[in-house]
């Protein structure tokens, strides 16, 4: 990457950290945050990692995001959780969801948290991954500002609903992780273009005349292209259902900007369900996957999806987590208020 600066992954959280505790977050919180940043440039998610920062910043100085809240996590029914994120960032209550849904799944076969009030909640793969770290497969969908139109509709109501996937393999084998935007790519690529200054490829998003652009400053204020056409936009209704109506967060047109500090806070939400494949498949899981995805490896370049980040990750173990040097100079000042 051109102009930027390698750091090492631990002085990398320590610098995100350093900066969201100078602006109103709590060490806690600010670690955790810094934490699911950095991860997200390690896997090479640059969308949801440093361009998030000064952002997430400004939310916590105007109070559009508390940075001191602590998420609630009350047992609805036996094999349901829900938890108040209280208008803090999402990465805690997350977390919080994750812990109890690894000791609650393997009583109850199958388990879900549902996170309501809640707030950019980053790479979706890195959560259900945790899962799979404890046995579990898991499904993970979330809602977001609106973004995108309703599929031969010009005005955006849906957000780009992002959902992941994880499963269990083998040992010695990562999990498989599928995490996708229902839009053709994540609105997240977008800001990072945006404050890079480049543009965007045609195809991404339209302009707020409806009409393809290259400029990601016209596509911010512009729609989104669903992946699949009608076929994507119908799926990013299902996960707005899900990851809101059922919560009883803020729909998608209902919610203000991740992007900047102004307006009410998002209250968006999310919705994890968890599964003891064991208890499931009598057993046969771990066989079973290892006999599917042989067949996917088997044939010539056919590729499992979710590889990709094991290679970065193993990069930047080595080598260092590389911070573009306009974002390490944002970050930086921000932490030196």
């Amino acid at each position: 990457m051109a102009d930027a600066i390698r750091l090492p992954i631990a002085e990398a959280e320590d610098l995100v950290a350093l900066a969201l505790r100078a602006n109103a977050v709590s060490p806690a919180n600010a670690a955790t945050v810094a934490r699911a940043l950095v991860a997200a440039e390690v896997d090479g998610q640059g969308g949801h990692g440093f361009s998030r920062v000064a952002s997430y910043a400004a939310q916590a100085r105007s109070g559009k995001v508390d940075g001191n809240a602590t998420p609630t996590v009350e047992r609805a029914a036996a094999a349901l959780l829900t938890v108040d994120a209280g208008h803090g960032f999402a990465f805690p209550a997350i977390d919080a969801a994750i812990e109890q849904l690894a000791r609650l799944t393997p009583e109850t076969g199958i388990a879900g948290a549902a996170v309501r009030r809640s707030h950019h909640c980053g790479q979706l793969g890195a959560h259900v991954e945790r899962l799979a770290g404890h046995g579990l497969a898991a499904l993970m969908v979330g809602n977001s500002p609106k973004a995108m139109a309703p599929w031969g509709g010009a005005s955006a109501l849906l957000g780009t609903n992002p959902i992941a996937f994880a499963a269990p393999r083998g040992a010695g084998e990562a999990p498989l992780v599928i995490d996708l935007s229902l839009s053709k790519v994540a609105r997240g690529k977008v800001l990072a273009a945006a404050k890079a200054g480049r543009p965007i490829p045609e195809g991404w998003a339209l302009d707020a005349d409806g009409h393809p652009t290259t400029d990601p400053q016209a596509a911010l204020r512009g729609t989104m292209i669903p992946m699949g056409d009608a076929k994507g936009a119908a799926l990013a209704l299902v996960v707005e259902i899900l990851s809101a109506t059922l919560t009883a967060a803020n729909h998608s047109h209902e919610a203000s900007s991740f992007f900047d500090a102004e307006g009410d806070p998002p209250g968006v939400g999310q919705l994890i369900v968890a599964f003891d494949v064991s208890r499931a498949s009598g057993g046969s899981f771990a066989g079973r996957i290892e006999q599917l995805l042989g067949e996917i490896a088997a044939q010539g370049g056919a590729r499992i999806p979710g590889t990709r980040r094991l290679a970065a990750r193993a990069a930047c173990r080595r080598d260092g987590v590389a911070v573009p040097a306009h974002l390490l100079a944002e970050i930086t000042a921000l932490g030196d208020n």
